[in-house]
């Protein structure tokens, strides 16, 4: 296809010829997963499988793609589903409107992927996702903490457990280990130091966060979760 001239320029034929047969499963289409998203689809991959049971809210839109005032209250996967077709029309597509879980787990591995990309916010299913995906051989890589973040340099792609100054992997790590998983997670993470406190929404504006084992609030950067998001891309074309 003419519009991915430059791909195939850069890249050359063979490989730009396995992005368009890769199947990429973006987990989470929030701040993070929508860049990932965007990159996946502008680059020629030819089968994607999006994961997300979130509608859009108002607090979306300082920093999700899909996150408009046109756009609140609709389905994250609905969305993302269109503006990759407007993209590329040949994109083979399939949306799983679910919240991660062991219970959902066979739904959304269904059918094979090349590779999963884990752009989860909530803490138990990344941890539950992770281990399914490393103990049945399935690639992935996996963001980490993006909030709070605010020195786009010090975002760097290392082994999980070859990280620092990020809570969230340090958090991972221990309980990763404790399900006999020690090394062989590829992700996404800054180490930059924590700096930044999170500052408390009033209990009025807060109280819809946190439901189904979900993150509470925390400020957060489009820069940030933006680049995270094209980091995580990027890998996994490359590691395809």
């Amino acid at each position: 296809m003419e519009q991915f001239l430059r791909t195939e320029l850069l890249l050359g034929k063979e490989k730009t010829e396995k992005i368009f047969k890769s199947k990429i499963a973006i987990i989470g289409l929030g701040a993070v997963g929508s860049f990932c998203t965007e990159a996946l689809a502008r680059i020629g991959v030819g089968n994607l499988k999006l994961v997300d049971f979130d509608k859009i809210q108002v607090t979306n839109i300082n920093r999700q793609l899909y996150a408009l005032h046109s756009t609140i209250g609709q389905k994250k996967v609905d969305l993302a589903k269109k503006r990759v077709l407007d993209i590329n029309p040949k994109c083979n597509i399939e949306t799983l409107e679910v919240f991660v879980n062991t219970d959902t787990f066979e739904q959304i591995f269904k059918n094979d992927v090349d590779f999963v990309i884990d752009a989860i916010d909530s803490y138990n299913p990344k941890l539950r996702l992770i281990e399914y995906c490393y103990k049945n051989n399935i690639k992935i890589i996996s963001s980490m903490g993006a909030a709070l973040k605010t020195d786009p340099f010090s975002i760097k792609y290392a082994d999980l457990f070859d990280t620092h100054h990020c809570k969230l992997a340090e958090r991972l790590r221990g309980d990763l280990r404790k399900l006999g998983i020690s090394k062989g997670i590829p992700c996404v993470f800054s180490e930059q130091s924590p700096q930044i406190k999170p500052i408390p929404l009033p209990e009025e504006e807060n109280q819809n966060f946190g439901k189904n084992g979900g993150p509470k609030i925390l400020g957060s950067s489009p820069i940030i979760t933006g680049i995270f998001g094209l980091l995580l891309a990027n890998k996994a074309v490359e590691l395809i």
